[in-house]
């Protein structure tokens, strides 16, 4: 807006910027565009939003508050204020990012976003709805560790990991597939796959997306999301784009394939010490 004397020449309200900045703003303006009147939320969870913002509106479709849910998250994170941040703490790459390889740098910063919609089976079969896959369940802990580190040992991660298999009536042997967090920083990749390595079988496949799209932050585990729900649909497995030499003896995707896949598991770790896991199945 620009003033021009007494008056602002645009219709916004002087105080329209400040509000901007407030975290729900994007889903109001987003429920303005639909006309969508119902309950709407804005979870923050860091690098972890995106789950947590899945399984909320897995509550609202449970609970009968909402019969359709629009889900998901969106983070356009490439500023000077969180490239600055993140150079500061030293968790930015030089020349790319290389999830889980043994000379991997770092993070990069991507831009993205997955947007689903979410309702009962019953829902979905009587309009007809194409559905892409169904959710077994949640696991949801926090470290109460540290800002932005995560608990050496995993404690809380793998509390999430098994509270999502129990409550997905599922073991880790079950799993076909696990869409790792993988953000190629020292700390995280190193956590990660020991904890893959203590509850899963070494056939398990594993990858991180990051290598392809960069890390998204709030929209990482949105996207994660999909990048599950197209394997399961395409029965085809995401690489782990940027790995050349693995430091982990883990079953990690070098090249996109074909292969039986019927249900996988989808991890977020965000700051504050946020561990979200979601299960799906074809």
């Amino acid at each position: 807006s620009t003033l021009t004397g007494s008056r602002y020449a645009s219709t916004h309200p002087p105080y329209s910027s400040w509000l901007d900045t407030l975290p729900h703003m994007n889903a109001i303006a987003t429920a303005r565009q639909i006309g969508a009147t119902g309950i709407v939320l804005a979870p923050m969870a860091a690098c972890a939003t995106g789950i947590w913002a899945i399984a909320q509106a897995t509550f609202l479709i449970q609970s009968g508050q909402c019969q359709q849910v629009l889900t998901g998250a969106t983070e356009a994170a490439i500023t000077p204020l969180t490239l600055t941040g993140f150079q500061k703490m030293g968790a930015l790459a030089k020349t790319g990012a290389y999830p889980f390889d043994l000379h991997r740098e770092g993070l990069v910063l991507g831009e993205g976003g997955a947007m689903l919609i979410l309702e009962s089976a019953e829902s979905a079969k009587q309009r007809q709805a194409k559905v892409y896959g169904k959710i077994l369940g949640f696991g949801l802990t926090t470290d109460a560790y540290h800002p932005n580190t995560p608990e050496p040992a995993g404690k809380s991660a793998i509390a999430a990991i098994k509270q999502c298999l129990e409550r997905s009536h599922l073991t880790p042997k079950d799993i076909d597939y696990i869409h790792a967090h993988g953000t190629a920083t020292q700390i995280n990749d190193k956590t990660e796959s020991k904890i893959i390595q203590y509850l899963f079988p070494q056939s398990v496949p594993v990858s991180s997306t990051k290598g392809a799209t960069g890390h998204t932050i709030g929209a990482s585990g949105a996207l994660g999301v999909a990048f599950c729900l197209m394997a399961l649909q395409q029965q085809i497995l995401p690489p782990c784009v940027g790995l050349k030499q693995p430091e982990f003896d883990l079953n990690f995707v070098s090249k996109a394939h074909q292969t039986k896949v019927e249900r996988v598991l989808c991890f977020s770790f965000g700051f504050g010490g946020q561990n979200a896991v979601i299960a799906l199945e074809k």
